[in-house]
Formats: C-alpha cells, sequence, structure tokens
C-alpha cells in the first residue's frame, strides 16, 4: 500500500522524513504529490536505498481554467511518474476526467465540486483514478467534518455503482499527519467504508506507479504502434 504526500516546500517535511515514517507504518511506497507551483528537491534513489520504501516522482497540478490545466498536463507527463489534477470545481473536474495522460482527479469533492454520472463514465474510459480524500475526516470537526463525511459516502455510492477506478488518501502534508494503513482502515469504517474499499485504494497508487513505469520504460513499444503512450502523433 501506498500514500501520497505534500512534501516540503509543499508541506511540513521533508520527503526523506515521509519515506521514514511511512515505511515504520509498514507503507510499500509513497507518491510525492507536490502542487505544480511548489515542487520538492529530493533524490528518490538515494531514499529509497536508505529507507527501503518505493518513492514516486508525481506532480499535482493547480490551474486557474482548462488552457492552462492542459499545459502543465503536457509539460509534466514526461516527466512525472504519476500526474494529478487538483480538483474541485466542477470545471476542473471535468477536464480531469476527460484526460487520458491525467492519472488521479484529486480533490473532486473540494470547494463544492461534484461528481456526476457524466463524469466517472468519463474517467473510466480515459483510465482516471478518483480520489477519496479522508484528509478532511481526519483533520476537521464540527459541522465541516460531517459535510465531507457526506461527500464521501456520496462519491462512494457513485464510484461503486459504476465501478470506476479510484485511490485513497490521508493527504498528508507532514509525516505527523501520516495514518499507518490500519488506521486508515478503521477511519474508513467509522464512516461507512469497508476495510477492504480502503485497502484497494491505498494499493491503487502503488499499481498505477508499476504501470506508468512500464509505459515511460525506454524498452517500452505498446503493441502495434512504434511510439509511447503519451507521445503525440505526429
Amino acid at each position: 500500500m501506498y500514500e501520497a504526500v505534500h512534501a516540503r516546500p509543499d508541506g511540513r517535511s521533508t520527503v526523506a522524513r515521509f519515506a521514514q515514517t511511512a515505511a515504520d507504518y509498514g507503507f510499500e511506497g509513497v507518491v510525492v504529490r507536490n502542487h505544480s507551483d511548489a515542487r520538492a528537491d529530493y533524490d528518490a534513489t538515494r531514499i529509497r536505498d536508505e529507507y527501503g520504501i518505493d518513492v514516486v516522482e508525481g506532480v499535482e497540478i493547480r490551474a486557474d481554467n482548462r488552457q492552462q490545466a492542459s499545459g502543465s498536463v503536457g509539460n509534466y507527463r514526461t516527466s512525472e511518474t504519476i500526474v494529478a489534477i487538483h480538483g474541485g470545481g466542477n470545471v476542473l473536474n471535468r477536464f480531469a476526467a476527460e484526460q487520458s495522460k491525467v492519472d488521479v482527479l484529486a480533490h473532486p469533492m473540494a470547494d463544492d465540486g461534484d461528481v456526476n454520472h457524466v463524469l466517472v463514465k468519463a474517467a473510466i474510459e480515459n483510465g482516471v483514478r478518483i480520489e477519496f480524500a479522508l484528509g478532511g475526516v481526519l483533520r476537521k470537526s464540527g459541522g465541516r467534518r460531517v459535510r465531507i463525511i457526506q461527500s464521501l459516502r456520496k462519491l462512494r455510492e457513485i464510484v461503486d455503482h459504476y465501478d470506476a477506478p479510484y485511490v485513497v488518501s490521508a493527504d498528508p502534508k507532514s509525516h505527523l499527519e501520516l495514518r499507518a494503513p490500519r488506521e486508515l482502515k478503521a477511519v474508513g469504517e467509522q464512516i461507512g467504508f469497508s476495510e477492504a474499499f480502503i485497502e484497494a485504494g491505498l494499493a491503487e497508487w502503488g499499481r498505477l506507479a508499476e504501470h506508468n513505469r512500464h509505459v515511460q520504460s525506454e524498452s517500452f513499444i505498446e503493441p502495434g504502434v512504434q511510439r509511447g503512450r503519451y507521445e503525440e502523433e505526429s
């Protein structure tokens, strides 16, 4: 299972500190998902070797509109293993779901965002994972927490109905916000999610990273096509 983190300067802990804590908690890997305007400086290979945990290079694109998001996806797709879009607004949610070069639609229910059957069908067609972000459940209280739980349950209903791909994350910005897989499963059960659902969502980050690394490897040739998955045809 993997966790997707925001490291310094996007968060408060270094990638190495995240990796050390995640390894202690039993994770197999961490995805560094810093926002595109707060990139982290780290040596993924050195950290993997030191702490015995996979470190996946990623980005969470934060954009004001579709055009800006599209340009950023093009810039990062060939250099980052996992490319996510910071969603929430309906425009960016729809954009992310319709892009085969996007891996994850992050925070789809934030800022009064919504996910409907049209968006979910587009996500399925393009292989875009929809994120269940548990950070608000863990770190908010009162009415705000109640609304977040309601949004997550609504999201689960439509994802379950269409069997859409998804990931799960506590979205930590500090190693102190990391929670072990067993804790995340317990939190999920408290709000009506099965242990299997949470475990599958945490594991999906790792499966996605493995797939994308294979696609991006120099030896990969798509059957019948003499170009990589993310290259545009001339």
